[in-house]
């Protein structure tokens, strides 16, 4: 694992918490006030912040998501924007990984993804429709450049399953808690305590909880089980909702308070 990502969490097991990982699309709503937006959502007490790389065709997101990522694409956001983003963020002082479906990771070329993400000062990418047995030239890359490699496990997935996606993840292992595309729920899946359970033994890395996480009660519940609580859809909904650039700062701030008191309760 990465030296950066590692003492995000090394930092919450000490204060007795989990870490709280936020994600939202780049270029959305702007390339600029993504920037902006990311920065308030750290500074207002989110520890690492998920890029996510927008696609034509998502198919594991739900409506919200696909709205933003709509939005991103219309307004030009490619892949080198991206990167940039990465790179603004992290010199702002994020810490930073990338979400993206493999299809644009694989066309802007394994090798130009892989250094140009280092070169940003990115971390680590998320790749949830990557399996490990198609990823070997993803190892590679990611190995040499430093790059943590971050896959998911789900409920349906077995012990060998969760083994075998652990023996190739160098970041965390993100736990998806419900079978299904993205989306905030009124309640977290009751699997997803369970899917922690029996990945812990498989595994020396942080687990993350991801998908469905929308308030901070949700969140101090995962936050009991889990090494990391990833919001996504909840902080996309307040800037669609925003009337303007300054409101949706406020109400990603006020969203990320919340969660990041969940996470410490």
């Amino acid at each position: 694992m990465s030296r950066r990502l590692a003492d995000v969490f090394v930092d919450a097991r000490a204060e007795n918490r989990a870490a709280l990982i936020g994600y939202l699309p780049a270029g959305f709503p702007t390339a600029d006030d993504c920037v902006a937006l990311i920065n308030a959502m750290v500074a207002a007490g989110v520890d690492v912040i998920e890029v996510g790389l927008p696609y034509s065709d998502p198919l594991m997101d739900g409506p919200v998501i696909q709205a933003a990522v709509e939005r991103a694409l219309l307004a030009g956001t490619t892949t080198d924007v991206v990167l940039d983003t990465v790179r603004r963020v992290t010199e702002a002082g994020a810490v930073a990984v990338v979400m993206s479906y493999w299809n644009p990771i694989e066309q802007y070329g394994v090798e130009e993804f892989a250094a140009g993400l280092a070169q940003a000062g990115g971390v680590g990418v998320i790749t949830p429709d990557l399996t490990p047995e198609e990823a070997g030239p993803w190892i590679a890359a990611t190995d040499r450049h430093g790059i943590d490699r971050i896959f998911l496990v789900a409920p349906s997935s077995t012990e060998e399953r969760i083994a075998t996606v652990a023996s190739v993840t160098s970041g965390f292992v993100y736990a998806a808690s419900t079978m299904g595309v993205t989306g905030a729920r009124t309640t977290v899946s009751s699997g997803a305590g369970d899917l922690v359970a029996r990945s812990r033994p498989l595994t020396q890395l942080p687990i993350a909880v991801g998908l469905g996480v929308s308030t901070g009660e949700q969140a101090a519940q995962v936050a009991q089980y889990a090494d990391g609580v990833i919001v996504g859809s909840a902080f996309i909904r307040r800037v669609l909702d925003a009337p303007d650039a300054d409101a949706a700062i406020e109400a990603v701030s006020g969203l990320a308070r919340e969660m990041a008191a969940g996470v410490r309760a």
